[in-house]
Order: structure tokens, then sequence, then C-alpha cells
């Protein structure tokens, strides 16, 4: 019960049983938590099928409606403390994110020191393939954006491929994060810095999905550009 993966899904069928696979390919002990919500496509019916194969190790946790990517991973994070693991992962489910990249997260926490390990765009050896420019634009300036605002000394802080020791979960307040889209994983990475927390950035290839449809939206991305002014707002004056 040493080390949880948790991957939030929402219609991912024609990726969810190869991501499994390639997870427990790693032979490392990861076991994982599928928080899926209510996905119409059947991906929920697709991971109780695998759980027989892979007893103990392979979880799921089901919700009724797409409540956002927020919300899952804090329902995810409350599993696992629950449950007394010690590491606890974000992945997507779509292969953006190499799952042999958990090793490199897992050993910056549980040997180099890290709270929070970060797979990382923007560090040297990080890089992006396959995605369109806009994207790639809307990405990095994301980044900077942030940096200016914040100030928090991470340059990929929008990213979601994260390793989190469980003291950094008990120590966040999670009923008191308020985004569910773009904005949580700048939220949760500010709050992990304020409280004294060390972050490291792991350098990553993030590759654009190739199966499913991407869940980025208008919507998210105005949370992001608002939500980052009102976390800086509330932390020098809240």
């Amino acid at each position: 019960m040493e080390k949880l993966v948790i991957i939030p899904t929402y219609n991912e069928k024609d990726n969810i049983r190869q991501i499994i696979a390639a997870v427990i390919s790693l032979q490392q002990d990861f076991h994982i938590l599928i928080v899926d919500d209510g996905s119409p496509d059947g991906t929920g019916a697709i991971v109780k099928s695998l759980q027989a194969q892979h007893p103990g190790q392979l979880f799921i946790e089901e919700r009724s409606g797409k409540q956002g990517l927020g919300t899952a991973y804090i329902h995810g994070f409350k599993w696992a403390l629950a449950r007394g693991y010690k590491f606890i992962f974000e992945m997507d489910a779509d292969f953006s994110h190499n799952p042999k990249d958990l090793v490199r997260l897992y050993q910056a926490c549980a040997h180099e020191g890290a709270d929070v390990a970060v797979g990382s765009r923007y560090v040297s050896g990080g890089k992006t393939e396959n995605w369109p420019w806009n994207r790639a634009v809307l990405s990095y300036g994301a980044s900077i954006y942030v940096r200016c605002v914040t100030w928090i000394p991470v340059k990929d802080a929008t990213a979601g491929f994260v390793c989190y020791k469980r003291e950094v979960l008990e120590k966040i307040n999670l009923d008191k994060i308020q985004f569910v889209g773009y904005a949580f994983q700048i939220e949760m990475k500010f709050t992990a810095w304020k409280l004294g927390f060390k972050i490291k950035e792991v350098p990553i290839t993030f590759i654009d999905r190739k199966e499913g449809y991407s869940k980025m939206s208008k919507g998210i991305v105005k949370e992001g550009i608002l939500g980052v002014l009102k976390i800086q707002w509330q932390s020098l004056f809240g």
C-alpha cells in the first residue's frame, strides 16, 4: 500500500485497457485507482471487467455525471489517504504522460528529497510532441503567466503528471480547494509551496493524445486565467 496512481476518466474506452496494462507492466507495485465520472462510452465497465485479473491492484470509484478533474482527484486523494498510501500520483489516461516516468517521479519523492514531484515540459530535458501550435503556445504562455502572477518557482505549474507525498495531501485542506479545471493543478502546487513543501520538476516528454478527444474548453481556459489572479489575491489579502 505504498504507491497509488489516480487516473480520472470520462469517455476513455480507447485508452483505458492499454494505460492500465502499461502501469502494471512496470512491475513496481503501483496500484491504480480509476475515478470515472459515469462515462457513457462504458469506460467504467471495462475497468471492472479487468479487476479480476489484478486483484488488490486495480480499483475503481464511479461517480454520477461529469463533475470535473479537480473533484475527481480530490476524491482520489481522500480515498488514498484513508487507505494509508504513502505516494499518490496524478496521471492522464490518454498516454500524454508516459507511464515509465512514474518511476522517476517516485524516485524524486522517495529518494531525492522532494515532497512534490512534477513531470515538467518546461525544464531542461522536457518537451512536447505532436501538439498543435495553438495548444503549445497556450500552455507555455500559461506557465509564464502563472509564474508572473503567483511568483511560484515552478516552470510547469499547470502540469497534470504529479507525485505527492501523503504528508502534503494531509496538510492541505482539500475541502478548501476551489477549482475543478485548468486552475486546479496550479492551486494544488501553489498551496503545497506556500505550506513550505519542496517541489521538484522532473523533465518529461508530453505527447498529445492519439485516441479519444481532448477535454480542454474555453471555460477551462477562462478558469485558469481568472483563477490564478484569485489564488494570489487570496494568498496576499485573504
